[in-house]
């Protein structure tokens, strides 16, 4: 297997603005100056358009690996907290007018367990089983970096939120998706090692500029939802829905790295996923939902929420994703260069 660098040893550059909120935002942390009211523009900005949700993504991970020569202490500057507030009342406003509420957890759950008959035309891995390409495999993974390089670490924020049976099960959980002790195993390392495999950068956040606003938002969801107390439920709900779709999903995906005849760390880390999220989702179902839900039954709406906004947001990038790869184009906002 190829030998991997830590992704997360060095902390990336910040990306490049797309517009007034993102350059705000960059620029204020690259000059270490304050920043400039922003609020009235991010009131009125396209709650899943480019410019906001790269803001709101550079605003996020200043909680998580910061940026290449951002002071840390920024990481809780009262006036990008200020605009952060304000970029995330749009986004969840326009996720809560856009996602249907008229299901229970257990309703939005059992939606999840519905495969369809034949090839699904709108699924991203059904695609890539069938009729993907080595070039759309890359491209997949690259925007599945901003998530799987740091894969679990959203989620480990409910866990000081839950308590009995759902915090037990929660943390059972994540010390899998952690490696189980083992370093080499952590489950962000080995989708590092998938990326060496296809001849990708591993480096943390490196792929960042290359997003579009579909991707951006998807890792946005878990992080607007493990920041805040107040949206545990969501985030067990978010959580719930990954796990629920993430092994029928990952065989297809190992299914579709095999054919493309990429490497054995390629297909190992969607194999692990197999097997490990079968597992993880009864339990995920009875005791982490189900706990949370017999201790604080008022938040099954949120639930709800959590599932049925992760598919939401899910569902616009594989719609970008397909559209464009049928078109034979890049998904992405600056294609890869060939692989090695």
């Amino acid at each position: 297997m190829t030998t991997v660098v830590e992704s997360r040893l060095h902390s990336p550059h910040l990306p490049a603005a797309r517009g007034a909120l993102s350059e705000g935002v960059v620029a204020a942390l690259s000059h270490e100056r304050p920043l400039a009211d922003l609020r009235g523009r991010a009131a009125d900005a396209d709650p899943y358009g480019d410019d906001l949700q790269l803001a709101l993504y550079v605003l996020y991970e200043l909680h998580y690996q910061g940026f290449r020569g951002v002071a840390d202490d920024r990481e809780w500057d009262p006036e990008l907290l200020a605009l952060r507030q304000v970029l995330e009342r749009r986004f969840l406003d326009a996720l809560r007018a856009d996602v249907p509420s008229d299901a229970s957890a257990e309703q939005a759950l059992a939606e999840l367990l519905v495969e369809p008959v034949g090839h699904d035309e709108s699924s991203v891995s059904h695609h890539l089983q069938r009729d993907g390409e080595l070039w759309q495999l890359r491209e997949y993974a690259a925007l599945r970096s901003l998530y799987h390089l740091k894969e679990a670490d959203p989620h480990a924020w409910v866990i000081p939120r839950l308590h009995g049976r759902a915090k037990a099960a929660m943390v059972a959980i994540e010390y899998d998706e952690f490696g189980a002790g083992r370093a080499e195993e952590i489950h962000a390392r080995l989708f590092a090692d998938l990326m060496a495999d296809l001849g990708l950068e591993t480096a943390y956040g490196h792929y960042t500029d290359a997003a579009p606003a579909e991707a951006l938002t998807v890792v946005n969801l878990m992080s607007l939802f493990g920041l805040h107390r107040a949206l545990r439920g969501a985030l067990v709900g978010h959580f719930a829905a990954v796990e629920v779709t993430s092994s029928p999903g990952s065989r297809r995906l190992a299914a579709a790295l095999r054919r493309a005849g990429a490497g054995p760390a390629a297909q190992r880390f969607y194999d692990e996923h197999v097997e490990a999220d079968a597992v993880h989702e009864q339990v995920v179902r009875r005791d982490v939902v189900g706990g949370l839900l017999a201790a604080e039954p008022a938040l099954d709406a949120d639930v709800a929420f959590g599932v049925r906004a992760t598919g939401f947001v899910e569902d616009r990038l594989g719609a970008r994703l397909l559209a464009r790869w049928r078109q034979g184009r890049s998904a992405l906002l600056a294609p890869l260069p060939d692989a090695p």
